[in-house]
């Protein structure tokens, strides 16, 4: 595979599925996502790990904001946040954003490349939490059925997207992490200057 990678196929979700279980109010808790994000407009989502605001002089939007801060739902997911750092440990990265992402049933996630200077060197993990059919995800015309439990990385640099055919939400983990340098998935070099 070109733009896929899975690094484990049978993670312990449980924890994080406890977590979600508790808190199902944090789902409405912010929408600016599916409001702001046309491509993500069928989703909800809850965030844990978020571009640091205001936006520092300079930064366009978020997309080129490297810093991260704990949202304030992340109160409520510290196990959730824990599995995220440990992936980034074992990576021997630096945990970036992280957020818990539903896709609707019957919906798409519209084609779309994750651009900007804070993404192009970091990588994207996703952790399926919920996904009764499984979760195909394209990029640049690869297709990979994701599984519940299974963690994988990929490039999100390249146009992607992805759908949920089933008749219930599709939940994954979606976090990413600044790799040591010289190491990591589908990262670019970081531009001179940064």
């Amino acid at each position: 595979m070109m733009h896929f990678t899975r690094i484990s196929e049978s993670e312990d979700i449980s924890p994080i599925l406890e977590e979600l279980e508790v808190s199902p109010e944090m789902w409405l808790a912010d929408t600016s996502r599916q409001r702001n994000v046309r491509c993500q407009r069928n989703t909800r989502n809850i965030f844990l790990r978020a571009a640091r605001k205001p936006l520092p002089p300079g930064a366009r939007n978020a997309n080129d904001v490297h810093e991260s801060r704990i949202a304030p739902a992340a109160r409520n997911f510290s196990q959730t946040l824990e599995y995220c750092q440990r992936v980034a440990d074992a990576q021997e990265g630096q945990l970036g954003r992280a957020t818990l992402v539903a896709l609707l049933p019957e919906c798409k996630v519209f084609p779309h490349i994750d651009a900007g200077e804070y993404y192009r060197i970091r990588d994207r993990f996703h952790l399926v939490l919920k996904s009764s059919l499984g979760s195909p995800l394209t990029t640049e015309g690869e297709t990979v059925v994701m599984r519940e439990g299974e963690l994988w990385v990929f490039n999100n640099k390249a146009m992607h997207w992805a759908e949920n055919s089933s008749t219930e939400e599709r939940v994954h983990l979606i976090f990413d992490v600044l790799p040591h340098r010289g190491r990591g998935f589908y990262v670019f070099p970081q531009k001179r200057g940064n």
